[in-house]
């Protein structure tokens, strides 16, 4: 059974450490970016319509472009040309003709309908129709999209492929947006190896930097994961250093605790201002935040659960602010514990469970053993329940807030 290695009065709280990371980190300064690299990132302003969209009626379809009061079932129209998409018609329409229409070609002047080629017959020059028409008919109005001067996308929206398209339509070749962060990882221990080695004795594979590598993709950073550095002062200074130069954001794993070669909180407080501090919460007490430079840089445990639940609640909406966007959290719900859950009295735990829906009600039950080693309980997880502070655990049918980790709806 594993032990507090601290006493209450030396833990942080794990709000206060929450409130001094998240306000300490500013979004990056925007930049303009093209719309393929602004996609997946939050817009710095208002983006204001400076044409209609579309610019001219057009049709809605592949037809005939018609005046709809000289257009009835069973008449007959004269049909005097065809405009296909990306030309033009000077022409006016005249009483008793049709046009033959592409969709997305602009209206004739003077036509104000379109109907469908499957509603008509052509009888050599003239085209007979095979349905009533009514003003407005398969026609796109000029600004039925958007109309010049209109806010199209606000200030603080996360881009996504429909307000890319968006843009393009409105004219817009480029976005000032906040860049997407880079996050540097990078994991540190004698007793690392590559996957795919054979391993030796006392040794294991590096899985934390591929974990947190990913989990900061997710998060929407652009993320690169670093070779593991041994636990040697002037490699752990040159890896971190060589890292620094071009990341937005520092994530390292181990070395953070008390022991006789945990280097890394004593390397990135000699860098910068970075502080090790014992936070109330499990797992994951052992944390080191602070800034060299203008790079916030976060030291994270080494066991796996803790550094990925420490992602989660410190870095993840880290990265978020990094960002600009304002949904810092992942969403949370309340589940009703189909079991007793045990937990410490001094500090905040998460409890990695799986959810059901039952009802209008989320059911909560833990993966299983809750080790911080034991990265398989973090795989077969929903979700990270909460328990607070103050408290041995939580019965049975008692409900508790979960921080949903999927989609699941």
């Amino acid at each position: 059974m594993a032990h507090d290695h601290a006493a209450p009065g030396e833990l942080v709280p794990l709000a206060a450490q929450r409130r001094e990371v998240l306000g300490r980190i500013a979004a990056l300064e925007p930049l303009e970016l093209a719309l393929l690299e602004a996609h997946g990132c939050v817009l710095a302003e208002d983006v204001t319509a400076r044409e209609d969209v579309p610019g001219f009626a057009n049709s809605a379809m592949d037809g005939f472009a018609v005046r709809a009061r000289d257009a009835h079932d069973g008449g007959r129209l004269a049909i005097v040309g065809e405009v296909a998409a990306g030309a033009a018609s000077s022409r006016p329409l005249a009483e008793g003709e049709a046009v033959g229409i592409m969709t997305g070609a602009p209206l004739p002047p003077a036509a104000d309908a379109v109907i469908p080629i499957e509603s008509v017959e052509v009888d050599g020059e003239e085209v007979v129709l095979g349905c009533d028409v009514d003003e407005g008919m398969n026609v796109r109005p000029a600004g039925e999209s958007v109309r010049a001067g209109e806010v199209i996308l606000e200030r603080g929206r996360l881009l996504g492929a429909a307000d890319v398209g968006m843009l393009a339509a409105a004219g817009f070749g480029e976005v000032r947006a906040h860049p997407q962060p880079r996050v540097a990882v990078i994991s540190t221990g004698d007793e690392l190896v590559e996957p795919g080695r054979p391993l030796g004795p006392g040794q294991i594979r590096d899985a934390n930097s591929y974990t947190l590598t990913a989990a900061a993709r997710e998060a929407g950073a652009v993320s690169f994961r670093q070779m593991f550095v041994r636990d040697d002062r002037r490699a752990l200074a040159e890896a971190f250093e060589g890292a620094l130069s071009t990341a937005d954001l520092l994530v390292t794993s181990g070395g953070v605790s008390a022991g006789r070669y945990d280097y890394v909180r004593t390397v990135l407080a000699e860098l910068g201002d970075v502080a090790f501090r014992k936070v109330g919460m499990k797992p994951g007490m052992p944390q080191a935040f602070g800034f060299v430079g203008d790079v916030p840089c976060f030291g994270l445990p080494g066991n796996p659960v803790s550094a990925w639940v420490s992602f989660e609640i410190f870095v993840r909406p880290a990265i978020r602010r990094l960002q600009g966007r304002r949904d810092l959290n992942r969403p949370r719900v309340s589940a009703i514990l189909d079991e007793a859950l045990r937990s410490s009295p001094h500090r905040v735990e998460f409890v990695r469970v799986r959810l059901r829906r039952e009802g209008e009600d989320w059911h909560a039950v833990s993966t299983g053993e809750q080790g911080s080693g034991i990265l398989r309980s973090a795989v077969e997880a929903d979700g990270l329940a909460e328990l607070g502070e103050g408290r041995a655990g939580a019965a049975a049918g008692e409900r508790v807030l979960v921080h949903l980790l999927t989609d699941r709806s």
